[in-house]
């Protein structure tokens, strides 16, 4: 928890993922945790979307927090709402919902699906996440769909899509990948430094439209223990 961790990492795209959570109890092997943002770096821009820290949730509150270099992102409300960038070229981001859903697209690239969520007192009694009054652990929940990898794309999830993988899993079963804390730990959101990094800034070689699977990522498994995604 309260660490860094590159998801995906490709020449032209680099992706990493900022985990929250609770301490684990002394009978589990792993803290809870939630993905709280992410920081996605294509050509020479910086997109951040996170989940605001809340107390009390609100579902007619927007909650999740757009920056796109370091610039706050004026997201229009209402469902339906398209914004598109001036200065980066193909970024379009629409309201899927009035507040804290949205889908990112860069043309040709990505698309990226955001949902900002609480942790319930009906969760934090079930799976005895012992949430407080102060703070509901807002994250994310992410939906993503790639057009363009190359065979050597890496990452905690970019690793799944790369020549040669088998995953230990069958698809579509519940896949918890917050392994390789050695391999994938970076030392910010926006730092593309973990051991197996690839991005440059420009693309060097991909699988143009090619049709890639797309992957759900959830909070965690039913326990709360890293993210969970789905293809």
């Amino acid at each position: 928890k309260d660490r860094d961790f590159c998801l995906v990492s490709e020449t032209n795209l680099h992706i990493n993922g900022h985990f929250i959570g609770k301490s684990k109890k002394q009978a589990l092997k792993r803290d809870f945790t939630w993905v709280q943002s992410i920081g996605v770096q294509f050509d020479s821009h910086k997109l951040y979307l996170g989940a605001n820290k809340v107390a009390k949730w609100d579902d007619a509150r927007d909650e999740l927090s757009l920056l796109l270099d370091d610039q706050p992102i004026v997201l229009p409300p209402g469902r339906g709402v398209d914004w598109e960038s001036a200065s980066a070229p193909g970024l379009k981001i629409s309201r899927l919902q009035d507040a804290n859903s949205v889908t990112v697209e860069v043309a040709e690239s990505f698309v990226i699906t955001a949902r900002v969520v609480p942790i319930t007192a009906e969760e934090s009694r079930i799976h005895k996440y012992e949430i407080t009054e102060d703070d509901c652990f807002a994250h994310l929940e992410l939906n993503f769909k790639f057009f363009a990898l190359s065979p050597q794309v890496t990452g905690v999830l970019g690793q799944t899509y790369s020549a040669g993988f088998k995953s230990p899993v069958k698809v579509g079963v519940a896949m918890p990948i917050m392994g390789g804390e050695d391999k994938f730990a970076a030392s910010d959101l926006f730092s593309a430094d973990c051991k197996v990094a690839r991005f440059a800034g420009r693309a060097i070689e991909s699988v143009a439209g090619h049709n890639f699977p797309e992957v759900a990522c959830g909070s965690g498994s039913a326990a709360g223990r890293g993210i969970v995604c789905r293809k």
